[in-house]
């Protein structure tokens, strides 16, 4: 409930905050980006889920710990995204409480098969949100400096979650999964692009 409907504090000051050569953007270019910022806090509000889901599951209380850290900068990732949708005049996805409650039951369920799994689908999802972000990255408009901040550093914190998950002893995640994963994930990113 705190994830979906409290506005959450970031812990760190957003990097778009830092940013002051911002050139207005034209309708067009705005509306691109709040879809895609709209896309990206999508998937923070399924990456509050997904770490629940592992916490509630992990037997080892390091992995424990892990999951909350790690979801605590998702949070922080949160509040920027849903600060940077409010300064592009949007709203976050309708689907909101579906991307939640999916993740957070996908993540208890891998959680099952025990912690190096987990750490494995944490692992492989953080891959797979790198990838996704260097395509938004690619795609928002030139001018958009500020969301481009906020990306970069969103990107650079997945990436070490990916290495944090590894060190601590993930396995890797069978072919097969990492294609339903990868499917799953454009069902959401492309309904949240519109919804």
């Amino acid at each position: 409930l705190r994830t979906l409907f409290v506005k959450t504090a970031p812990k760190t000051a957003s990097p778009a905050d830092q940013v002051d050569n911002e050139t207005p953007l034209n309708e067009s270019e705005k509306r691109l980006s709040a879809r895609l910022m709209r896309v990206n806090h999508a998937g923070e509000i399924a990456a509050q889920g997904l770490y629940q889901g592992h916490e509630l599951t992990a037997r080892d209380e390091t992995t424990k710990q892990q999951m909350r850290n790690s979801a605590r900068e998702e949070q922080t990732h949160l509040a920027w995204c849903e600060k940077r949708l409010a300064q592009l005049d949007d709203r976050p996805s309708i689907l909101a409480p579906l991307w939640y409650s999916g993740a957070c039951a996908i993540g208890a369920a891998a959680g099952i098969f025990g912690d190096k799994w987990s750490l494995g689908f944490i692992s492989e999802t953080e891959k797979q949100v790198v990838r996704h972000l260097d395509k938004h990255l690619a795609r928002l408009p030139e001018r958009d400096h500020k969301s481009r901040a906020i990306l970069l550093k969103m990107r650079e914190d997945e990436a070490r979650h990916d290495n944090t998950a590894q060190a601590a002893g993930a396995h890797e995640i069978p072919e097969v999964g990492k294609l339903l994963m990868k499917a799953a994930s454009k069902v959401m990113t492309d309904t949240a692009y519109w919804l």
